[in-house]
């Protein structure tokens, strides 16, 4: 029992591991982003802001993004 215990706790952890949300406090915060497999979020911003003309609020930006794994609901 005690290993179904830690096998199902491990199993969670694993298939959580890879979803990420964020919510970036410097834009609205009803919008959070979401990456799996992504790469780390204040780098990718970071990438994409000094890229793009518009700041985040452009397509540029979230095409950007969402090349780096990251999505905007």
């Amino acid at each position: 029992m005690k290993r179904l215990l830690i096998l199902s706790a491990l199993s969670a952890a694993l298939m959580t591991s890879a979803c990420v949300t964020v919510i970036d406090a410097g834009d609205d915060d009803d919008f959070a982003w979401h990456g799996e497999n992504a790469q780390p979020f204040d780098a990718a911003r970071d990438e994409c802001r000094a890229s793009t003309r518009h700041g985040q609020r452009s397509e540029a930006f979230r095409d950007c993004m969402a090349a780096k794994g990251w999505t905007r609901s």
